[in-house]
């Protein structure tokens, strides 16, 4: 995959969670839950959905990887070659 196509799947993710979300003014170096207003939950959906999605396992200690949309496409990329 390449990276638009990951930001593009991540922004599917979240739109699909939060179909409200105002994805056109997000600023990819911050961190998306303090943007989108997304809780504990809704940041363990998107993870699950990436897993469900790709087959690729996310520890928990990986999550502050995720923080922002960039660091989440950074995280992926190396993960999702092959998808």
């Amino acid at each position: 995959m390449t990276i638009d196509e990951i930001k593009n799947v991540i922004l599917e993710i979240i739109q699909d969670i939060d179909d409200e979300a105002d994805l056109d003014n997000l600023d990819p170096t911050e961190a998306l839950r303090d943007q989108l207003d997304l809780d504990s939950m809704d940041f363990l959906d998107i993870v699950m959905e990436l897993r469900k999605r790709y087959q690729i396992q996310i520890p928990e200690a990986d999550y502050p990887h995720l923080a922002t949309l960039d660091s989440c496409v950074n995280y992926l990329v190396p993960r999702l070659k092959a998808a």
